[in-house]
């Protein structure tokens, strides 16, 4: 780009905790990112985003001249004629049972979230954008390093005063979940308790490394099934992990992938079939789903990714 405590691998939030009930994300769910700017793919309201998508996360809040704070501004470029007409947007598709979340960071952005008072004040701002416009929660997109200990003593922040109901997700990329020593793998399996989903971003990443030890080239259903078994395999439940690609050639430098190697890495992780060269040692029939940048740029290609992952999605085990 650029669910209750007792159990992580729990699919239904409770809607009665905290100040906030929005709808149950689904056992699998379609993740997509909706750009507040205009970069030449397609400016879409809220509105027209196609239904497919079960999660909308909102690109992006933005750092203050306060240290973790956060805010939003909603650009011109992309029609409203005011802010209420947005929230009325939000509104509408959470009455279609989607989650509008805010997302956190991206390619520009620099939120630096190191000690404890950026701790409560990324906290407090989020929580009063999520009292302002609406949204469900919040995505962690934070490409320019992040500190476990502080964004997660943020987080658990959030999800005290939000509740189990808060949809909470992470874009890392794919060099920040090699391993469980990393910053980003060390936060999702400290807030693995009220964690929705990582969708590791499978695109402008070199080659990497597989849970089998094996390096894999990106643009492959071997890289998604490869990597996405690290996480599998240490520490996360099934329930919180989905698969991030581009939506379009145009949508990331490098490792789009075509809608039918997603569908086929999707079965190769749930079902144990059309895998490459890869195979798992188990299937995870529990793996939440698939995310995409951006469903601008899926409606730029007619929501041809969308229209083909996201039944799949929708149909797994």
């Amino acid at each position: 780009m650029m669910a209750g405590a007792a159990d992580p691998a729990d699919d239904v939030a409770d809607d009665t905790a905290g100040d906030i009930a929005p709808n149950a994300v689904p056992r699998h769910a379609l993740t997509g990112y909706w750009h507040n700017f205009d970069n030449g793919s397609v400016v879409q309201p809220l509105s027209e985003v196609s239904d497919e998508y079960d999660i909308i996360a909102v690109s992006f809040a933005e750092s203050t001249a306060t240290p973790g704070q956060i805010d939003f501004t909603l650009d011109p470029a992309v029609g409203y004629g005011s802010e209420q007409e947005f929230k009325d947007d939000i509104a509408a598709k959470q009455a279609e049972g989607k989650s509008v979340i805010i997302s956190v960071g991206g390619q520009n952005g620099h939120v630096a979230v190191t000690d404890a008072a950026s701790a409560s004040a990324f906290a407090d701002s989020t929580l009063a954008l999520m009292d302002e416009y609406g949204f469900d929660g919040v995505d962690i997109d934070l490409e320019h390093g992040i500190n476990a200990q502080y964004m997660g003593q943020a987080m658990h922040a959030i999800h005290a005063a939000a509740g189990d109901g808060l949809v909470y997700t992470m874009a890392p990329q794919t060099l920040d979940m090699q391993s469980t020593g990393t910053e980003y793998f060390q936060l999702a399996l400290d807030t693995r308790d009220f964690l929705t989903v990582v969708n590791m971003q499978y695109y402008n990443s070199g080659s990497m490394l597989g849970c089998d030890g094996q390096v894999y080239s990106s643009g492959s259903v071997d890289f998604l099934t490869a990597l996405a078994c690290i996480q599998l395999e240490n520490g996360l439940a099934p329930s919180q992990v989905g698969l991030g690609v581009p939506a379009s050639p145009n949508a990331a430098g490098s490792g789009y992938v075509t809608p039918d190697v997603v569908n086929a890495a999707l079965d190769c992780l749930t079902r144990g079939t059309s895998c490459g060269s890869f195979v798992p040692d188990q299937t995870y029939p529990d793996l939440r789903g698939a995310m995409t940048w951006s469903v601008n740029w899926d409606a730029h290609s007619g929501n041809a990714w969308s229209q083909a992952v996201g039944p799949h999605v929708h149909g797994l085990p």
